[in-house]
């Protein structure tokens, strides 16, 4: 199951830091379709927010098709997002890990790592759109 955390300094609201995390969940195989999310209550108790934020929340997701309400039995995973298979998401995060080794190594800190994590990954995103 799921445990939400929330990063109330992000500036990204609080329901939809809920989904994306049940959408990066889903994209690393965390979540599976048939998995059960977190009634809202538990929600709730663990991160101190308002009922109405867990809902909008899953209402959001339900209306993108990736889980589902079943009244008195709680919200369930629906489908799963595509993406690399659970082996491959491992290695590839080996690899991550091992370039972010190198480049502290190299005297990168936590922002110059973000700095040109982006700079690459808008690259690549140039080359798809050509």
């Amino acid at each position: 199951m799921i445990e939400f955390n929330l990063d109330r300094g992000s500036g990204v609201s609080t329901y939809l830091q809920l989904v994306h995390q049940v959408k990066q969940a889903l994209r690393l195989g965390t979540l599976r379709p048939g998995d059960q999310l977190p009634t809202a209550r538990e929600v709730v108790e663990s991160l101190a927010i308002n009922p109405n934020t867990v809902l909008k929340a899953y209402r959001e997701l339900e209306r993108e098709g990736l889980v589902e309400g079943r009244p008195g039995m709680g919200t369930f995973v629906q489908r799963g997002i595509a993406g690399a298979t659970l082996a491959e998401h491992t290695r590839l995060r080996r690899g991550l890990e091992a370039w972010v080794r190198e480049a502290r190594a190299a005297g990168l800190d936590q922002e110059d790592l973000r700095a040109l994590f982006t700079v690459v990954l808008a690259d690549a995103a140039k080359e798809g759109a050509a």
